[in-house]
């Protein structure tokens, strides 16, 4: 059992006066199922939108809503919470956060709990952005945007889509998912070090056709490929993602080319490689396919069909990389440094991730344990890890060799 990064972290949550505030207890929720202690501030106006007894049912936590106690004649306890609170915070993150509180923060308003506490903050602060999409592309919101993340505050943008208005646009809260993939990078002390990079990555099975309703494939979830590309997105990469048959979410910014099978892969591969500064090959790519697939339905009245299978392209022996760096993955379950060495050597790659299958890592699971081997020979065994936290080491190792 591996212990979640989110385990024991302290978590402020300032909540503000959008549609989008209902999301914020499906992040309260998320939080502390995964062991966070979460805080809530709410500014006045976000208490029109969710009830405060809510986020304090999901946090089991008092939530500070007014600066000041409505009422001093019983007297108060509150003194210096806001100190008390900065103080305590391992990060703080604001979601949403309307044009407006975005306006006060990045002049140093303090006229509310929540922008009395930011101005007293010494942890991280992460500010999810949400409001309809011309409030959103207004050029003073964007140039407060950009101001704060000028002093080192992160931004999560938001997203295209439909909005409440019924407008569609730029200016919809960002994936709960997103905003806790964001928060836990920055928890584990990883920036944005692949701004400028272009990274290939592929990942999920492929299928190959038997007739138009059977199919020869293997275990492959893509959960291991999809964890490296939106990592390598959180991380400032442009991502592209090759992606075989996958019920994985992936982040809108990532654009994604869908395969089927190991030809269609390659050929895929094959036309964007040279536009990118890195592949990383972590699909499980089938290695034999029938020889010939059958039009029809084959009828189980025939009786048991004798399968004639061929070799399935090898991707990687076939690409021609002139600038792009490659990262081939291997599994294997006997002889397993030695082989993936071998692979490492014969397809003359920049680096092998050698994945090694059991219970608790390999095809459709959530953890993964993984040997990154590099071009020298050294190889770097990591231990169980969940699979968002092994595509971070791997990306780590990628970016010394893009170096």
């Amino acid at each position: 059992m591996i212990k979640d990064t989110f385990q024991g972290k302290k978590i402020l949550l300032g909540v503000t006066g959008c549609i989008a505030a209902y999301k914020s207890g499906f992040i309260v929720r998320e939080l502390t199922k995964r062991g966070a202690e979460v805080r809530v501030v709410l500014t006045p106006s976000a208490v029109e939108f969710i009830a405060p007894l809510t986020l304090s049912s999901l946090s089991h936590n008092d939530v500070v809503v007014n600066t000041f106690p409505v009422n001093q004649k019983n007297g108060t306890d509150l003194s210096t919470w806001h100190i008390d609170y900065a103080l305590w915070a391992d990060l703080m993150l604001i979601a949403p956060a309307t044009i407006n509180t975005i306006a006060k923060i990045s002049y140093g308003f303090a006229d509310n709990a929540l922008t009395t506490l930011v101005t007293a903050l010494r942890s991280p602060l992460v500010i999810a952005p949400a409001a309809d999409v011309d409030m959103y592309n207004n050029p003073i919101n964007k140039e407060n945007l950009l101001k704060l993340e000028k002093l080192g505050h992160h931004i999560i943008y938001p997203e295209s889509g439909e909005l409440a208005s019924g407008l569609s646009g730029e200016g919809r809260l960002a994936d709960v998912n997103k905003i806790l993939d964001t928060v836990e990078l920055i928890l584990s002390g990883y920036k944005k070090d692949l701004s400028g990079k272009k990274i290939l990555v592929s990942a999920g099975p492929t299928y190959e056709d038997i007739d138009p309703v059977r199919f020869i494939g293997n275990r492959s979830s893509g959960k291991m490929g999809y964890a490296i590309a939106k990592s390598a997105y959180l991380r400032g990469a442009d991502v592209t993602l090759v992606s075989g048959p996958s019920s994985q979410n992936f982040y809108p910014e990532i654009k994604m080319m869908k395969v089927r099978s190991a030809s269609g892969m390659e050929q895929v591969i094959k036309k964007e490689i040279e536009k990118n500064d890195l592949l990383i090959m972590s699909a499980a790519v089938s290695d034999f396919r029938p020889v010939k697939a059958a039009s029809n339905k084959i009828k189980k009245e025939k009786g048991i069909m004798e399968l004639k299978m061929s070799l399935n392209p090898d991707i990687l022996s076939s690409i021609k990389a002139k600038k792009t760096k490659v990262i081939g993955f291997a599994l294997e379950t006997e002889n397993e440094i030695k082989n993936a060495k071998k692979k490492l050597s014969d397809k003359n790659l920049d680096m092998i991730v050698l994945n090694s299958p059991g219970k608790e890592s390999g095809f459709e699971v959530d953890t993964n344990r993984v040997t990154i081997i590099r071009k020298d020979g050294k190889s770097i065994k990591l231990p169980l890890l969940s699979k968002f936290q092994s595509a971070n080491k791997i990306l780590s190792e990628a970016k010394k060799i893009l170096e």
